[in-house]
């Protein structure tokens, strides 16, 4: 099934990377964009750029952690038009410096990736349900097919959101409620900038937005690219531990920020 190109979305983590990159590329005359970010100075850029190429922007520097906040801009957002389309794509990592992850990083790092993922989700889901209509996308990563040394809390909490966004699209199937789950494997972001290791088929934020663009419109249920990059993730997390072990052992930590 075929989905029409969205008239109105909702896109969190906007400021940088595949969220500026997705806000740009749908931007269009007679497009609504409601986008948030942590960065006003670098929201506010990409939503001048939107602007320009004729869409209607509301922008907020809301925190996608703040339930309450979250909440009102998707019921604001879909007020003044009825949302096509909500992309829970806020996310972070953490520059561990080889040391590990520390608790206060663990949990920051669960708190954006699931509970703003969840923050975001429900309120759209609400929005969308008694119209029988509407499209959900959860941001997670090639590194939720397997917990990796160098990024325990980021690959589980990215695992979660895989689980729960593919459980989710079977549950809203009968509400006509789509869900998609994106899983890039290494995009060029803020988030990567840090690492100090080769990252396998690095692309620029642009192809990455024009690939999930492309998975979203035809309501595929899992988004995974590159697939040379996802056929590895894929395999590492279907075989026993005691053959990857080592190998995910070795693997270069990343960076501090």
């Amino acid at each position: 099934m075929r989905i029409p190109r969205p008239s109105s979305l909702l896109l969190t983590g906007a400021s940088s990377g595949i969220g500026a990159a997705l806000a740009r590329a749908y931007a269009a005359p007679n497009v609504h964009l409601a986008l948030t970010g942590r960065d006003g100075a670098r929201l506010a850029a990409v939503a001048e750029e939107c602007r320009r190429a004729g869409a209607a922007v509301l922008a907020e520097t809301v925190d996608s952690t703040d339930r309450g906040a979250i909440g009102h801009l998707i019921r604001r957002a879909d007020a003044a038009a009825p949302l096509d389309l909500v992309v829970a794509n806020a996310g972070i990592s953490a520059g561990t410096g080889g040391q590990g992850e520390t608790e206060a990083q663990a949990r920051r790092i669960f708190a954006v990736n699931l509970d703003g993922v969840l923050n975001t989700v429900h309120p759209a889901i609400q929005a969308m349900r008694p119209r029988r209509r509407g499209q959900v996308a959860l941001m997670s990563s090639l590194a939720g097919f397997r917990g990796f040394a160098g990024a325990p809390a980021y690959s589980a909490s990215k695992a979660a959101v895989r689980i729960y966004g593919e459980a989710l699209r079977g549950a809203l199937a009968a509400d006509g409620i789509a869900v998609s789950v994106i899983c890039p494997g290494f995009v060029e972001s803020r988030m990567t900038a840090v690492n100090r290791f080769p990252m396998p088929l690095l692309m620029p934020a642009e192809r990455a937005a024009g690939i999930i663009m492309r998975g979203l419109a035809a309501n595929r249920g899992r988004i995974a690219f590159p697939w040379p990059t996802y056929a590895v993730a894929w395999l590492l997390g279907t075989l026993p531990p005691g053959l990857t072990d080592a190998l995910i052992a070795a693997l270069p930590r990343k960076g501090s920020a």
